[in-house]
């Protein structure tokens, strides 16, 4: 590793705060996850944390208007599994557990080999813990944070933060992944929005044209998963596991090749805006993790619209 990413953190009291935390986190899972890291300052003046360069910068990065090459449809899937087993592994394989609470595209950086790696733990809570009973709670109770447009809308109104909430942030990625739009744009929320049209029978106008070709039962079943994963009811969502089983599923049905990443780095595609905000770029964590299975799904995309391979 040749490369670092410097965060930086201003001395205020909730900021201390977010970086002891982060500091934890870090010290937790590199122990487990062998991310590589070096924790340079922690004083009263200034606080710093240097981890390794994502060359490939942010999901959101290649999901812009702006960028060069869009991604296919293959590796959106690739994307979105990477980003799923590491909170698959952060749920249920982490000790104790723990809950992210800012899932989102901009916390998701890509390796040299568009390896998702999950970032930013500033806001990350621990799991709850059996009481001295033995009774595991399902909740943690506690003031609402994370982003507009990823929160998922039963922690909001209840203060309740379950693994599920999680889901519910990964969902809307995942249909940022199949349809290129933001959260909130202009207004429109991506649920609701996608919701409609799911509901209509016609998704075409929805799906991201800028994917070319893509095989319609695999952004069936991708589509239907996002949904299910966006329910408002936290009952109604997958957990982790099932999503990652869904998403190896859908891989395993790509045809022949699709579902290798592309063997050109992107890194040259990033280099304007990485050099003009290279700190957008960081998080305070990267981890992914490796699980198999397999899942169902349903939804309406024409298979006219689908190019030719």
């Amino acid at each position: 590793m040749d490369k670092y990413i410097v965060e930086n953190f201003p001395t205020a009291l909730q900021i201390v705060k977010e970086f002891k935390m982060c500091l934890e986190l870090v010290i937790l899972l590199s122990f487990l996850f062998s991310v590589q890291y070096v924790p340079l300052i922690e004083n009263c003046v200034l606080q710093m944390l240097v981890y390794e360069f994502m060359p490939n910068g942010t999901l959101r990065d290649h999901l812009s208007a702006k960028t060069e090459r869009p991604l296919s449809f293959g590796q959106r899937v690739h994307i979105a599994l990477g980003a799923a087993k590491g909170l698959l592994y952060l749920h249920t394989e982490a000790n104790p557990p723990i809950f992210h609470r800012d899932v989102k595209a901009s916390n998701i950086l890509l390796d040299s080999k568009f390896v998702a790696k999950v970032a930013d733990f500033g806001l990350s809570r621990l799991a709850p813990v059996p009481d001295i009973e033995g009774t595991l709670p399902a909740h943690i109770s506690t003031v609402v944070k994370g982003t507009p447009g990823y929160l998922d809308p039963e922690y909001f109104l209840t203060h309740k933060l379950t693994e599920r909430s999680d889901v519910y942030s990964l969902g809307v990625v995942f249909l940022e992944l199949l349809t290129g739009m933001k959260p909130i744009q202009h207004g429109k929320n991506i649920v609701r929005e996608v919701n409609i049209a799911y509901q209509s029978g016609d998704v075409s106008g929805i799906i991201d044209s800028r994917m070319s070709s893509y095989p319609p039962e695999c952004v069936k079943r991708f589509l239907s998963l996002a949904i299910r994963c966006c329910r408002d009811d936290t009952e109604e969502r997958p957990y982790m596991a099932d999503i990652v089983r869904e998403l190896e599923t859908i891989r395993s049905m790509l045809p022949e090749g699709e579902d290798v990443l592309s063997s050109t780095s992107g890194s040259g595609l990033l280099a304007k805006s990485m050099s003009s905000s290279s700190t957008t770029t960081t998080g305070a964590l990267y981890v992914s993790s490796h699980i198999s299975g397999s899942g169902q799904a349903d939804s309406g995309i024409p298979s006219g619209m689908v190019a030719p391979r």
